[in-house]
């Protein structure tokens, strides 16, 4: 008999990647740069798909004036993976991160 198995809903898994990008320095949002109403045409701004127990992940971002945006998207990219790994213990395929705009 094996032990507990835990299943954990896209949702969840979805909410946690935007709390950890929102968590990092120089993220003013988790969602589409520009007017909002783009975000009821283009979707969701945190996608993620689970195949073969790998999860992929995207995000879109506005980053705050004056951050480097490349660095910003590594350092999301990095905190998104940590999160995804230790809180969930899933093994993560890649995630993209995508910088839609900059501003407040």
């Amino acid at each position: 008999m094996s032990g507990p198995e835990l299943t954990v809903g896209r949702g969840v898994i979805a909410e946690l990647v935007r709390l950890a990008a929102f968590e990092v320095p120089g993220v003013a949002r988790v969602g589409y740069g520009g007017p909002s109403w783009r975000g009821w045409f283009m979707g969701r701004p945190v996608s993620v798909r689970v195949r073969d127990d790998v999860v992929l992940v995207r995000l879109r971002i506005v980053a705050r004036p004056g951050h480097p945006l490349g660095p910003l998207a590594t350092h999301v990219r990095t905190t998104v993976a940590a999160t995804v790994e230790r809180f969930l213990g899933l093994d993560l395929g890649a995630v993209t991160v995508i910088v839609d705009g900059v501003g407040g």
